[in-house]
Parts: C-alpha cells; sequence; structure tokens
C-alpha cells in the first residue's frame, strides 16, 4: 500500500512541487515579461523598450528617452500523478519588478526584484513496513521559502555593436523542510529531521553582446553570458528528534556544516536573427556546472549519523531554448500590426540527484501577446500575456503538468524628451 498527497504550500514560495525539496529548491526562470511568451528567451536578444536581464550588455539598447518599468504576476495550475494517484493544486506569487534608463550615450542601467529559487510543498506517503502487514508508516514532507535577488546592473556600447553589462545582485532568504517518520504501532519512535538555512550573499552576472548587420533589413545579434561560482555565506543546519510516543522523551541531535551552501558557475550562448523588426527568431543555450559541487546531506551510515558535504548531490544542468516573435509593424496606426506574437520551447536536463539517480527532465512550451496600451498619454507601454505548459518527468517518480499564466505590464515613459516652446 502506498500513497502520495500534495497541499498548498505557502504563498511566498509559489510552488507546491515535491521536487522543491531538492537542492536550493526551483530554479527561477529569471526572464521578464516579453521573455516569457519566447519560453525564457534572450541571451541574444536586444530591445529598446523592454528589460532583458537575461543578458545585462542589453541594456546599452535602452531608448534614450525613456525611462521602463516592468512587473509582473503568475498564476498555475499543476497536476501531480504517481502509482495512478492524482492531485491537483494551484498557486499564484508576483514574479518580478524591474527597470531600466539610458544614464548617458551607450549606457544602460536597470535594477529589480527577482526570486532566484522556490521552495514550497506539503505532502505524505505510507504504506506498510517491510514483512509486517500490521504496522504502518507514515512520511510527511514539508518545506517553505526560497532565495530572492535584488540588482543593479549596467550594460556599455564601448565599440560599435558591440556589448559588454554585468548585474550585481544581494542574495536572501530562508529556507526550511522537515521529514516526519510515525508509525501506527507506538512502540516505534517518531523520528523528525529538520532542515533550516539562510542565505544573505552576493552574486556577479557578465554580458557580452554584439549586432551585426547583414543589410539593410537583416541583423544578427550573438550573446554570451558567464555568472560567477562561489559559496553562499550559509551555515545549513539539521536537527533531528527522535520522540517515545509512549512517554513523550525526545532525544535531539543537532548537526551543522560550515558555509555549506554553493551556487555554481554558469555559461551561456545566444543568436538572434531579425528581419526588418518584423520577425525575429532566437536560440538559447545554457550549462550551470552544478556537478563541480557539494551538498549538504544527512546519513547514517553502521549506525553513525553525520551530516556531511557530498560530491554525488548534483548534476550539470543544461539548458536549450528556441523561440521568436512577430510584430507586423510597431509603428503603424493599425492596433493589430502592433501586436507581437511571441512562441518558445525549452528541454532541460535536472541540477540535482534523487537517490543517487538524475532528477526530472523538464520540457516547456510556450505562446503569448505583446499588446500596446494606447492612449492620449501614452503609446508605448505594453501589457505581456504568455501561457506556459511545462512536463518534468523521470523513469519511476512523480510526474508533473503545469499550465502557467503569466502577465506582466511594461510602463515605458518618455521621462527624458526635451519640449520646445517657440
Amino acid at each position: 500500500m502506498a500513497s502520495v498527497c500534495a497541499t498548498a504550500a505557502v504563498a511566498q514560495s509559489g510552488t507546491n512541487s515535491p521536487y522543491s525539496q531538492y537542492g536550493l529548491g526551483l530554479l527561477n526562470e529569471q526572464s521578464s515579461g516579453f521573455n516569457r511568451g519566447m519560453n525564457g528567451l534572450g541571451i541574444g536578444f536586444r530591445e529598446h523598450n523592454q528589460v532583458n536581464y537575461i543578458n545585462p550588455a542589453s541594456y546599452s539598447a535602452v531608448d534614450s528617452l525613456t525611462f521602463i518599468f516592468d512587473a509582473g504576476i503568475s498564476g498555475q495550475i499543476t497536476n501531480f500523478s504517481e502509482n495512478g494517484n492524482k492531485v491537483n493544486a494551484k498557486n499564484a506569487d508576483f514574479e518580478y519588478a524591474v527597470a531600466a534608463f539610458r544614464a548617458f550615450r551607450h549606457v544602460g542601467v536597470s535594477f529589480g526584484i527577482v526570486p532566484f529559487t522556490n521552495v514550497g510543498y506539503n505532502y505524505s506517503t505510507s504504506g506498510f513496513l517491510d514483512g509486517d502487514r500490521t504496522t504502518v508508516y507514515t512520511n510527511t514532507y514539508s518545506g517553505s521559502g526560497g532565495i530572492h535577488q535584488a540588482y543593479v546592473g549596467v550594460g556599455w556600447e564601448f565599440l560599435k555593436g558591440l556589448s559588454v553589462g554585468v548585474n550585481a545582485s544581494y542574495l536572501w532568504g530562508d529556507i526550511d523542510r522537515s521529514v516526519v517518520n510515525s508509525y501506527s504501532d507506538g512502540s516505534i519512535n517518531t523520528l523528525s529531521k529538520y532542515y533550516t538555512a539562510t542565505v544573505s550573499s552576493y552574486n556577479l552576472d557578465f554580458g557580452l553582446q554584439y549586432l551585426f548587420n547583414v543589410n539593410k533589413k537583416n541583423a544578427l545579434s550573438v550573446g554570451l553570458t558567464y555568472s560567477l561560482g562561489h559559496k553562499l555565506n550559509s551555515d545549513p543546519t539539521c536537527m533531528v528528534i527522535s520522540t517515545n510516543t509512549t512517554t513523550a522523551v525526545a532525544d535531539t541531535s543537532s548537526y551543522s556544516v560550515n558555509n555549506g551552501f554553493e551556487i555554481p558557475s554558469s555559461f551561456g550562448a545566444g543568436l538572434m536573427w531579425n528581419h526588418a523588426n518584423r520577425l525575429k527568431i532566437g536560440a538559447d543555450f545554457l550549462l550551470q556546472k552544478w556537478g563541480d559541487i557539494k551538498y549538504p546531506v544527512y546519513k547514517v551510515i553502521d549506525n553513525v549519523p553525520s551530516y556531511a558535504l557530498s560530491d554525488d548531490y548534483y548534476s550539470d544542468r543544461y539548458k536549450f531554448t528556441l523561440g521568436g516573435e512577430f510584430c507586423n509593424n510597431e509603428a503603424s496606426r493599425k492596433f493589430i500590426d502592433r501586436v507581437r506574437f511571441r512562441a518558445g520551447v525549452s528541454y532541460v536536463t535536472p541540477y540535482y540527484k534523487i537517490n543517487g539517480v538524475d532528477g526530472p527532465d523538464e520540457i516547456s512550451v510556450s505562446a503569448g501577446f505583446g499588446i500596446p496600451i494606447i492612449n492620449a498619454y501614452n503609446n508605448r507601454s505594453m501589457l505581456n500575456i504568455s501561457g506556459q505548459w511545462v512536463h518534468s518527468s523521470a523513469k519511476g517518480m512523480l510526474t508533473e503538468n503545469t499550465f502557467r499564466i503569466n502577465i506582466g505590464f511594461t510602463f515605458n515613459e518618455r521621462w527624458f524628451m526635451k519640449w520646445k516652446v517657440d
């Protein structure tokens, strides 16, 4: 006998996924509204009217007359299935708030707040003990929290067509997880494990873009990104409590790993083909070197417990994305001609292992619109709406299917225009 149950997580986390119990949690997409319509594509994109913090070199393309502010929310429905059992869960979350403006000629600045990782789950499994058809065990798993990111970045076009950029970020947050093993036989002790960690650190992301004008109607943009891997100034702890359910006497042991959390170095490359500012098609590749770092793991070997760093927990993570955008004529007076149609598809490998086996692969598809906001005061702002389907699965593991709606509003105001009075 076995069962699985997933229940609602706290609103802060924005996820219900049991897979968020591994590593640092689910990794956030790190993209804004227009990127999400293309499933997170953006390393090679240079946009004058959108904030593309995937590649900080893109800030140098921001329009010199405007201040851009972009904020987004999301809502999702997820179906979990395992061994014939199915459960649905719903979530809504504030995703990001970012801004950008031109500081000097060929120099753009951006700043904002985005989630870095998410943790949120609450489920249980149960079954008979091996060789015992009368005693039922119940394992309850729960977790919440995540890591947040506040950044400021600058992009500089120091040669015609060639730009560099950097994002400097502050990372902070709390991650709390627990595993409680209980039994229907009161003579067996209840075993509870509580994992806690607080993160307070930094992150540096570098970017480069080169724009090559093939002819009057076609241009090719090439982008590269690099993120610095380092320790997160966090001392994760594990508290193990064995409780005699008859006498209520508890035996508690605490363990800690000094500076036990770390993020990897990562490398990204992207291309974007721009035809007459109507059709933009791109491809991104991202490699995160998780396999090079360690993670604290609680183990009991020969009745000797330990909480120590393991080098067999993470795997390198690869992400491939294809997508594009079509806009018939962004300067047209016809509304439909100014609407941007977007779509994208991605394949992602896991960055963690479950019992020594790679976690679930992820396949996702998205489609969306960039709808211009036109009134008597403003014709440059945009409403970005996209839908995304995400499928996560691995042989013998829980399968997740998520449908997500992303809504972002890009406020684009001509703050820096100089008015002439005759």
